[in-house]
Parts: structure tokens; sequence; C-alpha cells
């Protein structure tokens, strides 16, 4: 049981997000949906709470395209909360036509990847004073066709979507592991651990209005797995003893699209050091938010603050 801990889950009222939510506050956790859109946040809690009346749920806005409203989150959330058990970093988005986020990235890479770099260096303060604290950060089988594309990471000389979104996943794993080092390297407690649900059918495949057609829906559950086994794997990474950060979680069987969650090996595309280094070095410039490794518990909550964790 999870009874007492708090976890924040990026995109957490649909898909893999929300049935990683129902998984969790089944277990007694405090969940914090973290999600664009209040509205939809606040039909998904309703449904968490016909499910487990007494749980406790929380909807805050968060949009990970907008550097400003991520910055309100973490400052309104570090005002009523000193401490957060769990950072699940979620949500995505996946081969829009081109869009830019509000400070001008490319969607993908901006939401996907920078949205959650930033939240998590804005809340590292109080996971890092959070004792067994763990970031969870979902990336994807895809990353294994992705590179890092430092000279075009705009998309402004040349878009191609799936090449894009194949990037911002392999952008999210090099980052956990990323993290997870520089964690260590500071003797910090909080690890960070990786994870992969496999092909699932979600959200995902929706684009604004757009939705995929029945007939191609029903086509691709035979080769997708449904949202809660996908949510497996956020769940494992987020609550299974023994892990000590670094781990590289999801489904092993039928080329890694569906199954049980186990721990699996990043592609090889994920092990280049210096690309590691440089694209930390880059998020910390675009996004302005520094890692304060050194100086993990300013910011915290004063302890005369009205905590709702």
């Amino acid at each position: 049981m999870l009874t007492g801990k708090t976890a924040i889950i990026t995109g957490g009222n649909s898909g893999i997000g929300f049935e990683t939510a129902k998984g969790l506050v089944a277990l007694g956790t405090r969940v914090i949906l973290a999600v664009r859109n209040t509205e939809k946040g606040a039909a998904a809690r309703a449904a968490l709470l016909k499910l487990h009346p007494s749980a406790q749920i929380d909807v805050m806005k968060l949009d990970l395209a907008d550097l400003e409203t991520i910055r309100s989150f973490a400052g309104e959330f570090r005002k009523s909360c000193d401490k957060v058990d769990l950072l699940i970093n979620n949500a995505g988005i996946m081969t829009p036509p081109y869009t830019k986020t509000k400070d001008g990235f490319e969607m993908q890479f901006g939401s996907n990847h920078l949205g959650h770099f930033a939240l998590t260096g804005l809340l590292l303060p109080l996971l890092t004073n959070t004792p067994g604290s763990r970031v969870v950060t979902v990336s994807s089988r895809a990353h294994s066709r992705g590179s890092i594309d430092f000279a075009n990471l705009d998309g402004t000389k040349g878009y191609q979507a799936k090449k894009v979104y194949n990037q911002s996943k392999l952008a999210n794993l090099y980052f956990a592991l990323e993290l997870d080092k520089r964690l260590k390297k500071h003797d910090l407690q909080t690890i960070s651990v990786a994870c992969h649900p496999g092909v699932s059918a979600t959200n995902i495949l929706k684009f604004g209005r757009w939705e995929i057609p029945l007939v191609f829906k029903s086509i691709a559950n035979l080769f997708l797995q449904p949202p809660d086994m996908g949510a497996l794997s956020v769940i494992y990474a987020a609550t299974k003893p023994g892990l000590t950060g670094g781990e590289y979680i999801g489904p092993v069987t039928q080329f890694q699209r569906r199954g049980y969650p186990a721990l699996g090996t990043p592609h090889a595309n994920a092990t280049d050091q210096e690309v590691s280094r440089r694209l930390w070095d880059v998020s910390e410039k675009l996004t302005a938010v520094a890692y304060p490794f050194k100086h993990p518990v300013e910011g915290v909550a004063s302890p005369d603050a009205e905590h709702f964790c």
C-alpha cells in the first residue's frame, strides 16, 4: 500500500495516465491529475471517485507547451505541499501537424521533452526533500528509431512528424537516465526510472477533433495492448521495491509490443554520453530551468503553510 504517498501524473485524465492514476489510487496514493484541460480532469476525477469514493484526488492545470503555466503549476503546488513521492512524466502528443508551443519550440519536442524537463527541475527541491521519491518518465519503443538533431530541434529545416516524435521519445529516455546519473553524483536519494508502455491504444492517436476511423481502431486493437496493460509498466516503475534508479521498464515479449512489464534494455541510440550531456545543457538553456542539485532544499514550502499532502 502507498497510503500517505503523493503522486503527480501529467496527462492523468485519459489513456495510460488515467489507468496509472486508477492503479495508484487503489493502492492508497494521493493523486494530482496535472492536466491541460481541467474540465476533462474533473471528469476523470469523478470517474476515479466512483471506483474509490474515499480517494484523495486533486486536479491542477498544467500545459506542458507553455513554460509560464509549468512555472505556475510548480509554484502553486509548492505553496500547498511540502513533498512529492512520485512525479510521473506521462503526458505526450504524437505526430501532429507542424505547430509550435507558446514559447516557440516545435510542439512534440517542446511538450514531450522540454515541458517535462522544466517541470521536474522546478519540483526537484520537493522530490529531494521526500525520502524514497521517484521520477518516472514514460518513453516509447520509438526511441530506437530516433536521433537528436541538434541543428533542427525546432523543425524549421524540414518537419517529418514521426521522425520528430521518435526524437522526442529518445529525449525522454536520455533525460531519465541522465537525471539519475546526476542525482547519484550529488548523493541525492531520489531516483529516476524510465519506462515504456509497449504499443498501446490511447488518446495519443487523437489529434484535436480528428480521430482515426473506427475500423482502423478495431484493426489496431489486434496489435496494440489496452491502456490498462500499458499502465502496468508505469506502475511497476513507480512502485516496484528494489529499483535503484536508471532502470528501463516495459514489456519484453512480442518485440516489446505487448505483455507484462519487466526490466528491459534501452536501444544503443540512448547510450551516447556526449549526446546525453549536450541535450541536458541545451534543455536547461531553452527552458531557463537550472537544476538545483547542490541546493536541493531551497524553495520547499514553509512549515507553516497549509498542505494538502
